[in-house]
């Protein structure tokens, strides 16, 4: 069972195992840096379907799909899905994932769904709820653009600290199978609210967040930064990244060297027009499965920390001058199972 050390943070002592993993992208991955580590990218981005949010659909059950081949795993062995997106009631999710007759439990953390989704799984699995759960979400431009702002034919300007919505999806199974990666504990983050109201400035709204969870996380754990060979974030872009390597240091953490976000690898800001950097589900959820899984299983990196964050925002509360709070939710991923010592 999980060992709770207050603050959010849970050890978790039986060390569930990431048994399958898979990442879906769309036209803009497929030109990014991580292109060559997708499972499935697709130049069409409506993925053959009639609109944006059955393309985002589509996206989730090709993920999940390609995941559960992966780990050769059937779908009836699944005992639970947590899944999750940014339109309304998951839509996303649930009209994806319906086929697959999983017993299903929709989140909404924003951005930090799949941080959100995996600890989920991971303690499912840990307590014995679940022999095998599955954590997916995903996040597509076009659909997140005409929820939350404007649609494409308005042709708004961007201002430079707005961030892309990835069009992707990313789908991990968690199982008992004693392999790596292994999840060794999550903090479930509290929310933060720094006052934000510009809703095209998430990363400002986000790092707050971030800088709390890992924050209580070390202070709980008694770890220091040296013990990790990366340290992730998910979707602060430039600007929030910034914010929060200053907001860190002021706690007397500094991760010069092995923090990196994911908003900022899964772009190149230099040839690609996307302002701040990624934002999105999808975001940090494809570049835990193309580019950080793969590595913590073949033990290139031995310990990783995975903090997705989320903008906790509505569009019709923040067109009423409320300030967007945020969260974030911490893994820690190890090639090691940690019986030891956690």
């Amino acid at each position: 069972m999980a060992k709770r050390l207050g603050g959010g943070v849970l050890l978790l002592q039986n060390a569930p195992s990431i048994e399958g993993f898979a990442a879906v992208g769309g036209r803009m991955e497929g030109k990014g840096p991580l292109a060559a580590e997708f499972d499935e990218l697709n130049e069409d981005t409506t993925f053959g379907e009639k609109s944006w949010e059955k393309a985002e659909s589509r996206m989730q059950k090709n993920a999940v799909s390609r995941a559960l081949a992966k780990s050769n795993t059937a779908p009836g062995e699944v005992d639970i899905i947590f899944a999750g997106d940014l339109l309304n009631q998951c839509t996303g999710s649930t009209y994806g994932l319906r086929e697959l007759e999983i017993p299903f439990a929709g989140l909404y953390g924003a951005c930090s769904t799949m941080a959100e989704s995996l600890c989920m799984a991971s303690l499912f699995v840990e307590a014995g709820f679940a022999n095998r759960a599955v954590a997916v979400t995903s996040s597509h431009f076009c659909s997140a653009e005409r929820q939350f702002r404007f649609p494409l034919e308005y042709g708004g300007q961007r201002p430079l600290t707005a961030q892309w919505t990835a069009t992707a999806s990313g789908a991990v199974i968690v199982g008992n199978s004693g392999k790596p990666p292994f999840v060794r504990a999550a903090a479930i983050g509290k929310i933060s609210d720094p006052g934000i109201t510009d809703a095209a400035n998430m990363g400002a709204a986000m790092a707050p967040a971030a800088a709390m969870t890992i924050t209580e996380y070390f202070s709980r754990t008694g770890k220091s930064p040296a013990e990790f060979d990366r340290i992730f974030t998910g979707d602060l872009g430039a600007v929030g990244t910034e914010i929060l390597l200053k907001l860190l240091k002021q706690n007397s953490l500094d991760l010069t060297g092995i923090h990196q976000d994911c908003g900022l690898l899964l772009f190149d800001r230099q040839t690609q027009d996307v302002h701040a950097g990624g934002s999105g589900c999808g975001c940090s959820a494809s570049v835990l499965c193309a580019h950080i899984l793969p590595r913590v299983r073949s033990g290139e990196w031995q310990n990783v920390l995975f903090a997705a964050t989320g903008a906790l925002m509505s569009p019709t509360l923040v067109q009423q001058g409320e300030s967007i709070p945020g969260i974030c939710h911490l893994v820690h991923l190890s090639h090691q199972n940690g019986k030891e010592a956690c």
